[in-house]
């Protein structure tokens, strides 16, 4: 199994691996939840409960840190209609010959959370299986920006990431329930948090949250507060 880089490493680290490494050695790759058995599209546990509970079918959604996109491609099966971005140039390209193998429109593109631009109200929803919990902490509140501005009004966020109560230091960082929290209450309203694991080829699986968040609206008069300050900043 390859190891991935670490949590705070460049974002060649990342085109490094998906240039070098085949999809199925990935710690986050499960063959019963990344590929289609028996003609039913397999999603991750919690995001598939998610999607049952909230009654979401169709509607566009972003699969941010798509990877090889076989979340992306099953969600496409299910009617979705679906954008895929990575950090990772390569991934995108594989994920690309992958879903035109698979006769699947999907939009893909080359994203940086962190550097975003996807434009503002873009999707319904957005699925996070791994890319916010690699951030380090002082670029986080930029994550949360960039996703309030990409989901549509009551826009959907399913966010999971490694728990705190997961031992050791491999991987990504390990947040804990109330850490999570603060940095989307505001924005978003909190629907859940749940004790969950993360699915993969790491055994035992790693422990880890799974949170649903809905967009609110920022009211106008805190925007232009926002801006007024930034104004007087650069005076």
């Amino acid at each position: 199994m390859v190891e991935p880089p670490g949590a705070t490493g460049p974002t060649g680290d990342w085109e490094k691996l998906y240039a070098t490494s085949d999809v199925a050695t990935l710690p986050w790759y499960n063959p019963d939840l990344d590929t289609d058995i028996d003609h039913n599209p397999n999603l991750d546990t919690d995001i598939d409960r998610a999607l049952k509970a909230h009654r979401l079918r169709g509607g566009r959604i972003l699969d941010l840190g798509t990877g090889p996109a076989t979340q992306a491609m099953n969600l496409a099966k299910r009617g979705f209609d679906v954008v895929a971005t990575d950090i990772s140039g390569s991934a995108i390209e594989k994920a690309k010959a992958s879903a035109k193998e698979a006769g699947l429109s999907i939009t893909f593109q080359v994203d940086n959370v962190l550097k975003s631009k996807l434009a503002p109200n873009l999707v319904d929803a957005i699925m996070d299986r791994g890319v916010f919990h690699v951030l380090p902490k002082e670029k986080r509140p930029v994550y949360v920006e960039t996703v309030h501005r990409v989901l549509r009004p009551n826009g959907w966020l399913f966010l999971k990431c490694f728990s705190d109560k997961e031992p050791g230091t491999w991987g990504p960082h390990r947040i804990a329930e109330g850490e999570l929290l603060g940095y989307f209450r505001g924005p978003f309203e909190v629907l859940s948090v749940v004790q969950t694991v993360f699915q993969g080829n790491v055994k035992p699986a790693p422990k880890a949250l799974f949170a649903t968040f809905r967009r609110r609206d920022v009211p106008t008069d805190v925007r232009r507060q926002k801006r007024a300050r930034k104004r007087s900043t650069r005076s």
